[in-house]
């Protein structure tokens, strides 16, 4: 699968500067089918999003724990905050969620 960029150089290179597809296929060392498919299709293919779900995504607790780890960042390693204590302060916040919760995000 192509990225979206990849994508635009080959309507690029088709489009502006003329090329052919065999040259295109071989500046970009793709397949002459996917160059082809790619030049000469006027549609883009659109890129999936993901909704992130979960307790951590959906309520406010994964920003609370994204701020918390942006300001841990600044600090020594030894200064930062670990899973368990996360787990700690969210608890007395009033998190509903386990502690594996906590790690996978």
């Amino acid at each position: 699968m192509l990225a979206m960029s990849d994508i635009n150089c080959i309507k690029h290179l088709r489009n502006n500067k003329g090329l052919s597809i065999s040259e295109i296929q071989r500046t970009m060392g793709i397949n002459w089918r996917t160059a082809k498919k790619y030049a000469d299709e006027d549609q883009l293919p659109k890129q999936k999003s993901f909704k992130k779900k979960g307790k951590m995504h959906e309520e406010k607790w994964g920003e609370i724990v994204s701020d918390w780890l942006f300001e841990d960042l600044k600090l020594r390693k030894k200064l930062r905050r670990t899973k368990k204590q996360i787990f700690e302060e969210l608890k007395e916040m009033g998190f509903q969620g386990s502690y594996r919760t906590v790690c996978y995000f």
